[in-house]
């Protein structure tokens, strides 16, 4: 599975190249998500725009993303989800887990926003 990588200052952008979100195509991008973040990368945003439907374990890749961007202070954003993509979320209850943008300007604005409140937090301590 082929996947494009844009990396900004603050955040990187992760987008599969293919229909179908599996175990296979999760697995490749578990490993693209520890190396940005290990890397200083704290804030991720998975655009899913070429996605059509995804399985269990493609749904449930995110998690571990969410996992390690919340514990360096960051954000890992879904964006460009289909009706069928937000529908099996909702379905496995993972919904509430994630955040969740229709476009990547949404995303970045989050990120921003985070960025913005962190920085403030660490010049008063």
């Amino acid at each position: 599975m082929k996947f494009t990588v844009e990396k900004h200052e603050r955040y990187v952008i992760i987008e599969p190249l293919t229909d179908v979100l599996d175990g296979t195509a999760a697995t490749k991008l578990k490993g693209e998500f520890m190396l940005r973040n290990t890397g200083g990368l704290r804030n991720i945003v998975l655009d899913l725009g070429q996605v059509k439907r995804a399985d269990e374990d493609g749904l449930r890749m995110g998690l571990l993303a969410r996992r390690l961007c919340k514990a360096s202070g960051g954000l890992f954003i879904l964006t460009g989800l289909n009706q069928e993509l937000k529908d099996m979320l909702k379905l496995a209850q993972m919904s509430e887990y994630f955040k969740i943008t229709s476009t990547i300007a949404e995303a970045e604005n989050m990120i921003f926003g985070n960025e913005l409140r962190l920085d403030l937090k660490e010049e008063q301590a």
